[in-house]
């Protein structure tokens, strides 16, 4: 069975649980990863920098960036390379303004803690980068989709190579994440 078609058969509800229980997942492995994979825990925490133009000037406007070009990529292609089967419209149309922040901040919490966090200072920028777009398994069968989650996933790994902050990152990824998620939500 497709994954879009598993998707019609969930509750907003359930929808919504599923992405808390994933997110939740990569949190856990982020945790356990860098208990693992460091000499000491407090080792990690050296990538927790609260530098707030640092945070603004590499987070804040490449996320920014970010969302414009895929915003003019999203009205100049036809809107089938963007069809991820439906389930951010899905996802984000059931939320309200403070669940989609949430949901934002969850995500971008999770993910960049486990793959710029654990996977990019363990096994580099490159592994850590193209791992984090297979993730997203269900942009694989759609060529922009797959392509466009893969360059920013470069992106964001080189912002983390240049700052070695990951509150950089988590702000850079939280960024595209809400503002594209409030675009979606508001255009329904």
């Amino acid at each position: 069975m497709k994954q879009s078609e598993i998707i019609k058969r969930l509750s907003d509800k359930e929808l919504k649980r599923s992405l808390i229980l994933s997110q939740s997942l990569f949190l856990a492995l982020s945790l356990i990863g860098s208990i693992l994979l460091f000499e000491s825990i407090t080792d990690w925490f050296f990538f927790f920098q609260i530098d707030l133009k640092e945070i603004i000037v590499y987070g804040l406007f490449p996320g920014i960036l970010i969302v414009l070009i895929d915003l003019i990529l999203m009205y100049a292609l036809p809107k089938k390379y963007y069809d991820d089967g439906g389930i951010n419209e899905r996802i984000f149309t059931s939320l309200n303004y403070s669940e989609i922040f949430f949901i934002c901040i969850l995500i971008a919490v999770s993910e960049e803690l486990l793959f710029r966090g654990v996977l990019q200072t363990t096994f580099g920028y490159i592994p850590a980068s193209v791992i984090f777009a297979l993730v997203h398994v269900r942009y694989l069968s759609k060529p922009v989709l797959l392509i466009s989650v893969l360059l920013i996933s470069f992106f964001i790994g080189y912002l983390f190579e240049v700052t070695g902050n990951l509150y950089v990152t988590i702000f850079a990824h939280f960024t595209v994440d809400f503002i594209l998620g409030l675009v979606i939500r508001y255009q329904k």
